[in-house]
């Protein structure tokens, strides 16, 4: 097996920006994903959206890329190993989903800087809930991450 790559060495893979836009799905015009959460638009994208926002796929797309650059800045500061390919893009999946402070302040980053790697993988599952519901799609998403994260 290849060898670690210190995590500044490290960008989101074509495959992990794929993976991501798959796991987010595309709308066209913004919208409410579950009741309570943010207006949401294109792949995922929740930032400075409001209701009746459009975006044509090309741009989500671009805007995609934009979101998640943001968060490789939040998985940088915080985690202080080195990575597989597949173990970072797991963990900007997850961290794009659930945000940089959740994130750099879980369990999950507690033990991959003391180099558990298995222990920080089996974490992405616990993150499966919205508002502490259990969320079918979520854990869905939970199970293909932590199988990227193993290399599987």
């Amino acid at each position: 097996m290849k060898a670690r790559i210190v995590i500044g060495a490290l960008t989101l893979s074509a495959s992990a920006l794929v993976g991501i836009a798959v796991h987010e799905g595309y709308r066209g015009e913004a919208y409410i994903p579950v009741k309570g959460d943010k207006p949401t638009l294109g792949f995922g994208t929740t930032a400075g959206v409001k209701p009746g926002d459009r975006i044509e796929p090309v741009q989500a797309l671009v805007r995609k890329l934009a979101d998640v650059q943001k968060f490789e800045g939040a998985l940088r500061q915080c985690v202080r190993v080195p990575l597989h390919q597949h173990e970072y893009d797991a963990f900007l999946s997850l961290a794009y989903n659930i945000g940089p402070g959740a994130f750099c302040g879980s369990t999950l980053v507690r033990r991959l800087n003391a180099v558990d790697y298995a222990g920080a993988c089996a974490e992405i599952l616990r993150w499966d809930r919205f508002r502490g519901e259990p969320l079918r799609g979520l854990t869905l998403r939970r199970q293909a991450e932590n199988r990227q994260c193993l290399g599987q």
